[in-house]
C-alpha cells in the first residue's frame, strides 16, 4: 500500500470570497427587491476555492435564499463561469438534485443569481461512508434519468472539454514510479475514445460541490461545466477525495452496480488524465484570493496517480 499524503486544505474554509457587504449600495437593493424583503443576515459560504459571492441571504419575512455574485469588470473569469453556471441552470432537468435557479439579475458590471436555499450541510472531511453512500445514490438516478442527456442542454462532451488535460503531463515527473510515465500519458491520450458516453454529467465532482440534507439526501451544487460522458463519470471523480481520506474504494465499487460494470482501462484512463491536469495545474502560482488551490489541485493530483499505481500493481 503506498503512503496517502495528508489533505492539506481547509476544505471547509478556503476560499476568500467577496461578500455582501462588497457589493454596492444599488445593487444590494436591487437584489433586496427580488428577495421581496430587506436582507437582515449574510453568512458567506467558505466552502470552495474561488473569490466570487456565495452567500445565504436572510431577509426581514424569514426567507432565505442563496446568491452568487461576481464583477465583470474585477473578476472577469468567475463572472463568465458563473454566467455559464446560469446557462446551464435553466435547462438543467428537474430530476437532478441540484438547487433551483430563482432569478438573475445581469448588470452592465455584474451578474447575480439567486438558488433555492437548501437546508442541508457541505459534505465533511475526511469522507464518511455515509455521505458517499447519499452522494453515490443520487448520482446513480441521475445517470438513469440523465442517459441520453437532454438534447435542449446543447453539451459538449467531457472528452472535448478536457481534450488537453493529456498535455499536462509534458514535463512533469509523477510522485512515484517515474519509469511507468509513457504508459500513463498513453492512458491519458487514449481517454479521447475511453470516455465516451450519452449520460448527463456534472464533470467536477468533489466534496465542496455536494451537500447532505437531515433526510440523507445529496445535493449537487456548481454546474459550470456539464457534459455527455460516461454513466460512471462522476461516481468515479467523486470516489478520488474518498479514497484519498482513506475509504475502501475496492468495497464500494464492488458493492455498485453503475461501478462495478465501469471498464477498467476506462477508469484508469480518466485517473492518468485527471493526475496530470491536477499535478501540472497545484504547479502553478498561488491566487492571493484562494491560497489553498494548488494545494487542493496537487493532492488531487497526487492521490489520482497512487490510486492508479495500485489499480495497475505498479
Amino acid at each position: 500500500m503506498l503512503p496517502f499524503p495528508p489533505y492539506p486544505v481547509p476544505p471547509l474554509d478556503s476560499a476568500r470570497r467577496l461578500e455582501w457587504a462588497h457589493l454596492p449600495p444599488w445593487l444590494r437593493a436591487e437584489v433586496e427587491v427580488r428577495c421581496g424583503a430587506p436582507v437582515l443576515g449574510a453568512e458567506s459560504v467558505e466552502a470552495g476555492f474561488t473569490p466570487g459571492m456565495a452567500t445565504v441571504l436572510t431577509c426581514a419575512d424569514g426567507s432565505r435564499h442563496f446568491v452568487k455574485a461576481a464583477s465583470h469588470r474585477a473578476q472577469r473569469a468567475y463572472a463568465a463561469s458563473y454566467a455559464e453556471e446560469v446557462r446551464h441552470l435553466r435547462t438543467l432537468p428537474p430530476t437532478v438534485p441540484a438547487p433551483a435557479l430563482r432569478w438573475v439579475l445581469e448588470a452592465p458590471e455584474w451578474i447575480v443569481f439567486s438558488t433555492e436555499h437548501v437546508d442541508a450541510a457541505p459534505v465533511a472531511r475526511p469522507w464518511t461512508r455515509g455521505d458517499l453512500d447519499a452522494c453515490l445514490d443520487a448520482l446513480a438516478r441521475v445517470a438513469e434519468t440523465g442517459s441520453p442527456a437532454p438534447s435542449g442542454m446543447e453539451l459538449p462532451t467531457f472528452t472535448d472539454e478536457t481534450a488537453s488535460w493529456a498535455q499536462a503531463w509534458t514535463g512533469l515527473t509523477p510522485p512515484t514510479h517515474p519509469e511507468r510515465l509513457d504508459e500513463a500519458v498513453d492512458l491519458a491520450r487514449r481517454a479521447t475514445t475511453l470516455l465516451l458516453g450519452e449520460t448527463l454529467v456534472h464533470g467536477d465532482l468533489r466534496a465542496d460541490n455536494a451537500l447532505v440534507d437531515e433526510g440523507g439526501n445529496a445535493w449537487f451544487c456548481d454546474w459550470n461545466w456539464p457534459a455527455t460522458g460516461p454513466a460512471w463519470l462522476d461516481s468515479m471523480m467523486l470516489l478520488v477525495g474518498a479514497y484519498g481520506d482513506g475509504v475502501d474504494v475496492d468495497q464500494v465499487i464492488e458493492s455498485r452496480p453503475l461501478l462495478r460494470e465501469a471498464p477498467a482501462e476506462a477508469v484508469d484512463s480518466l485517473l492518468a488524465l485527471m493526475a496530470g491536469y491536477f499535478l501540472r495545474a497545484g504547479c502553478g502560482s498561488v491566487p492571493p484570493n484562494s491560497p489553498h488551490v494548488r494545494d487542493h489541485q496537487y493532492w488531487t493530483g497526487t492521490v489520482c496517480w497512487l490510486w492508479l499505481a495500485e489499480r495497475r500493481r505498479w
